[in-house]
Protein backbone atom coordinates (compact mmCIF):
# COMPACT_ATOMS: atom_id res chain seq x y z
CA UNK A 1 0.00 0.00 0.00
CA UNK A 2 1.37 3.22 -0.73
CA UNK A 3 1.82 5.90 1.95
CA UNK A 4 -0.59 8.61 1.80
CA UNK A 5 1.21 12.05 0.34
CA UNK A 6 -0.18 15.18 2.19
CA UNK A 7 -2.46 17.01 -0.13
CA UNK A 8 -0.36 20.07 0.39
CA UNK A 9 2.32 18.46 -0.74
CA UNK A 10 0.45 16.62 -4.11
CA UNK A 11 -2.05 19.79 -5.15
CA UNK A 12 0.52 22.21 -5.73
CA UNK A 13 2.11 20.26 -8.26
CA UNK A 14 -1.17 19.09 -9.18
CA UNK A 15 -1.91 22.84 -10.27
CA UNK A 16 1.64 23.64 -11.86
CA UNK A 17 1.23 20.75 -14.45
CA UNK A 18 -2.82 21.33 -15.14
CA UNK A 19 -2.18 25.11 -15.50
CA UNK A 20 0.60 24.27 -17.67
CA UNK A 21 -0.65 22.14 -19.81
CA UNK A 22 -4.21 23.96 -20.26
CA UNK A 23 -2.32 27.07 -21.49
CA UNK A 24 -0.85 24.73 -24.33
CA UNK A 25 -4.57 24.35 -25.32
CA UNK A 26 -5.36 28.46 -24.47
CA UNK A 27 -2.53 29.79 -26.10
CA UNK A 28 -0.94 27.12 -28.54
CA UNK A 29 0.72 30.23 -31.04
CA UNK A 30 2.65 30.51 -28.20
CA UNK A 31 4.08 27.40 -27.61
CA UNK A 32 4.64 26.37 -31.48
CA UNK A 33 7.34 29.21 -31.93
CA UNK A 34 9.68 27.16 -29.23
CA UNK A 35 9.17 24.02 -31.16
CA UNK A 36 12.01 22.93 -32.87
CA UNK A 37 12.25 23.13 -36.43
CA UNK A 38 12.40 19.55 -37.14
CA UNK A 39 8.68 18.89 -36.10
CA UNK A 40 6.51 19.80 -39.03
CA UNK A 41 3.22 19.95 -37.63
CA UNK A 42 3.76 21.99 -34.60
CA UNK A 43 0.40 22.10 -33.40
CA UNK A 44 0.31 18.29 -33.06
CA UNK A 45 3.56 18.30 -30.60
CA UNK A 46 1.83 21.52 -29.25
CA UNK A 47 -1.49 19.69 -28.17
CA UNK A 48 0.79 16.34 -27.80
CA UNK A 49 3.03 18.17 -24.75
CA UNK A 50 -0.28 19.53 -23.12
CA UNK A 51 -1.84 16.59 -23.07
CA UNK A 52 0.62 15.10 -21.59
CA UNK A 53 1.01 17.39 -18.77
CA UNK A 54 -2.55 17.33 -18.19
CA UNK A 55 -2.39 13.62 -17.77
CA UNK A 56 0.81 13.78 -15.16
CA UNK A 57 -1.54 16.53 -13.38
CA UNK A 58 -4.31 15.30 -12.98
CA UNK A 59 -2.58 11.53 -12.44
CA UNK A 60 -0.61 12.39 -9.26
CA UNK A 61 -3.84 13.36 -7.85
CA UNK A 62 -4.97 9.81 -6.99
CA UNK A 63 -2.57 7.44 -4.88
CA UNK A 64 -3.63 4.93 -7.30
CA UNK A 65 -1.99 6.23 -9.96
CA UNK A 66 0.48 8.98 -8.14
CA UNK A 67 3.42 7.19 -8.77
CA UNK A 68 2.92 6.62 -12.46
CA UNK A 69 2.21 10.17 -12.93
CA UNK A 70 5.55 11.22 -11.19
CA UNK A 71 7.14 9.03 -13.53
CA UNK A 72 5.54 10.20 -16.38
CA UNK A 73 6.22 14.16 -15.78
CA UNK A 74 9.54 13.31 -15.31
CA UNK A 75 9.22 11.73 -18.51
CA UNK A 76 7.96 15.02 -19.72
CA UNK A 77 10.10 17.15 -18.39
CA UNK A 78 12.71 15.04 -20.51
CA UNK A 79 11.13 15.46 -23.47
CA UNK A 80 10.18 18.90 -23.70
CA UNK A 81 13.91 20.18 -22.87
CA UNK A 82 14.73 20.24 -26.40
CA UNK A 83 12.24 23.13 -26.92
CA UNK A 84 14.30 24.82 -23.84
CA UNK A 85 17.58 24.37 -25.79
CA UNK A 86 16.00 25.42 -29.06
CA UNK A 87 15.03 28.63 -27.77
CA UNK A 88 18.74 29.30 -26.28
CA UNK A 89 20.44 28.47 -29.48
CA UNK A 90 17.61 30.80 -31.17
CA UNK A 91 17.51 34.16 -29.37
CA UNK A 92 16.82 36.09 -32.63
CA UNK A 93 13.27 34.27 -32.32
CA UNK A 94 12.58 35.61 -29.23
CA UNK A 95 13.42 38.93 -28.85
CA UNK A 96 10.75 39.43 -26.20
CA UNK A 97 12.66 37.73 -23.81
CA UNK A 98 16.06 38.51 -22.43
CA UNK A 99 18.78 36.26 -23.51
CA UNK A 100 20.02 35.17 -19.79
CA UNK A 101 16.60 33.91 -19.06
CA UNK A 102 16.46 31.91 -22.45
CA UNK A 103 19.67 30.32 -21.04
CA UNK A 104 18.12 29.93 -16.98
CA UNK A 105 15.04 27.75 -18.46
CA UNK A 106 17.69 24.87 -19.58
CA UNK A 107 18.45 23.98 -16.14
CA UNK A 108 14.58 24.81 -15.11
CA UNK A 109 13.73 21.08 -15.83
CA UNK A 110 15.65 19.61 -13.12
CA UNK A 111 14.23 21.20 -10.14
CA UNK A 112 10.38 20.27 -12.07
CA UNK A 113 11.64 16.49 -12.15
CA UNK A 114 12.99 16.47 -8.46
CA UNK A 115 9.62 18.16 -7.44
CA UNK A 116 7.32 14.95 -9.40
CA UNK A 117 9.80 12.84 -7.93
CA UNK A 118 10.11 14.04 -4.40
CA UNK A 119 6.26 14.11 -4.27
CA UNK A 120 4.65 11.50 -6.52
CA UNK A 121 7.23 8.94 -6.95
CA UNK A 122 9.32 8.58 -3.60
CA UNK A 123 6.31 10.26 -1.64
Amino acid sequence: MMPAVPPRRVLPLALFWLVAGTLHFLRPRVYEAIVPDAFRDKRAVVYTSGAAELAGGAGVLHPVTRRLAGWWLIATCLAIFPANVHMALHPERYRGIPRPLLWLRLPLQAPLAAWAWRVAVRG
